[in-house]
């Protein structure tokens, strides 16, 4: 079963052995799949590591599917204490989820763009450091969601940038997680 794209020729990706395997014990964690197997935290998600052999998978496609995966389970650990709780507590359940989207951003590793273009990296960088600190409540000037969707960055030739697609993609979703921040 090819879960992901794999490497082309004699290139080496992450093992599919190794790989298919967590994601069975992902699946089974978050309910999907195979009941029987060990569930799986989200710190183990993120400090997994494969081995790599020939024609395996690629690691960026995984590599962004863990991503998704740290942060279902993530929200399915706090599920049920948000259930269990009592109204006084809803701030600090707000408060613990913008932390976890906080993280999420500091977190987050973009491609790089094609044939030597994409968006600057330190504009970027520092563009995701003021959302964290908004993310936080820890600054004066907080980053509003539509600042997120109205900002412009320069773009790179020819030296290393973020792929424009994926730096636009994320902070789609992040703009969505500020509209709720108020």
């Amino acid at each position: 079963m090819n879960r992901f794209p794999r490497v082309m020729g004699m290139r080496s990706g992450y093992d599919p052995v190794e790989v298919d395997a967590l994601i069975g014990r992902i699946e089974s964690t978050l309910g999907r799949g195979s009941h029987a197997l060990d569930p799986v935290t989200a710190d183990e998600v993120r400090g997994a590591t494969f081995r790599t052999r020939r024609g395996g998978y690629q690691e960026t496609a995984v590599d962004f599917a863990l991503e998704a995966f740290v942060v279902a389970l993530e929200t399915q650990a706090k599920r049920p204490v948000r259930l269990a709780m009592a109204e006084p507590t809803g701030e600090m359940l707000r408060e613990a989820w913008f932390e976890t989207q906080a993280a999420r951003v500091e977190r987050v590793g973009f491609r790089s763009g094609r044939m030597g273009t994409g968006y600057n990296e330190d504009e970027i960088d520092a563009f995701l450091d003021r959302i964290v600190a908004t993310l936080r409540g820890t600054t004066d000037f907080p980053v509003s969601a539509k600042d997120v969707r109205e900002a412009k960055f320069s773009t790179v030739l020819l030296r290393t940038g973020y792929l424009i697609a994926d730096v636009d993609s994320f902070l789609a979703g992040i703009a969505d997680v500020l509209e709720q921040r108020g």
